[in-house]
């Protein structure tokens, strides 16, 4: 028994509605512009989506049925609002009213952080079980009729993604949904086919188009599993023409390293670092982020925001209060990466350091 072939995937090319105007101009946050002597500290604004509240359950949660999950509540400028603006026009509003009085040193974003769509990697985990993926499996390429190295997405995966696609549509046509002002993608394939799967045909602004830029640091969380070994610059250069791709990314995988898993610590520290570099760079209010499930895990970490685990596919969105602080920044300590357990053989009941 073997898990599916690979399928060769196209993007699909989806003609949409046009946008509705939003309610105000969405006002540029004012940008820190870290210097030496400071650092950005950030909180999780809660009170404004489900995902912000103890009580709501990750498992099963599917933003694309809860309005993204944005909570119908009232705000400090509703006495500024238009009779006819939906839930998030009011939601926009007051996010503009934040930025517009915040000063140099706090700014706020939206981030629209997507988990990509199913991956063969997923598929072929849940076919050998976690313990022989884990310690056999995860460390080759593929099985010979399935390949999971920089794993695709699957048909599933696909159609995940063109479910958001169609979820984005209707958010531009009926709830006015903010769109993203930039967009950034894992350099992993799977995430880059979800990105353009997800935005690619919408009918974005013209000054604010679909151009992805590829960042090192919103991959996943890096271990010897083949899975999270990126492919080449020139390969994503040459596959996804149209994306930017960030100053200094190198033209093979430097940091993946056979055998050895990042330890959720200096996962952390890197997902501050990618942060602080679009906090510190962007000026945009609303930020869609495609990554991973480990690697939005260690965001919301930073972001201080609850554990809310995302299935594939799945969308969260977090509004950040970003401040930058007048003092020298806190110190960080990287932890050695850890040994991955092995298994001599796909039938090895034993694993050895």
């Amino acid at each position: 028994m073997h898990l599916p072939l690979l399928l060769s995937l196209g993007l699909a090319s989806l003609t949409l509605a046009a946008p509705a105007p939003a309610p105000e101009p969405t006002a540029a946050a004012l940008l820190p512009r870290i210097r030496g002597t400071e650092w950005i500290n950030y909180t999780t604004l809660t009170g404004f989506f489900l995902q912000d509240e103890s009580d709501t359950v990750p498992g099963g949660f599917d933003y694309s049925t809860t309005n993204f999950g944005l909570i119908n509540r009232t705000y400090p400028t509703d006495d500024e609002n238009r009779p006819e603006w939906t839930q998030w026009q009011k939601f926009e509003h007051y996010v503009w009213r934040l930025n517009r009085g915040s000063g140099r040193n706090v700014q706020y974003k939206v981030l629209y952080m997507g988990r990509h769509g199913e991956g063969y990697h997923n598929v072929a985990e849940s076919y050998y079980g976690t313990p022989l993926w884990n310690c056999y499996w995860s460390l080759q390429d593929g099985n010979g009729t399935s390949v999971w190295a920089d794993a695709k997405v699957t048909p599933n995966g696909v159609a995940q993604a063109v479910k958001a696609n169609a979820f984005w549509a209707n958010a531009i046509k009926t709830t006015k949904t903010p769109l993203p002002e930039s967009y950034y993608s894992s350099p992993l394939t799977r995430c880059l086919q979800t990105a353009n799967l997800t935005f690619s045909g919408l009918d974005l602004p013209s000054g604010r188009p679909f151009v992805p830029t590829v960042k090192e640091f919103f991959r996943e969380g890096i271990s010897g599993h083949t899975c999270d070994r990126r492919s080449t610059k020139s390969y994503i250069q040459s596959t996804f023409p149209s994306y930017a791709i960030e100053e200094g990314f190198t033209e093979t995988d430097e940091l993946w390293k056979p055998l050895l898993a990042e330890v959720s610590q200096d996962q952390d520290i890197r997902s501050k670092k990618v942060l602080d570099d679009v906090f510190d760079s962007d000026d945009s209010t609303y930020v869609s982020v495609t990554s991973h499930s480990g690697e939005i895990a260690s965001l919301l970490r930073v972001l201080k925001h609850r554990v809310f685990s995302l299935s594939t596919g799945q969308v969260i969105p977090v509004l950040v209060k970003a401040e930058t602080i007048a003092a020298n920044p806190p110190a960080t300590t990287t932890l050695p990466w850890s040994a991955i357990s092995t298994c001599t053989s796909p039938a090895a009941s034993t694993t050895t350091a």
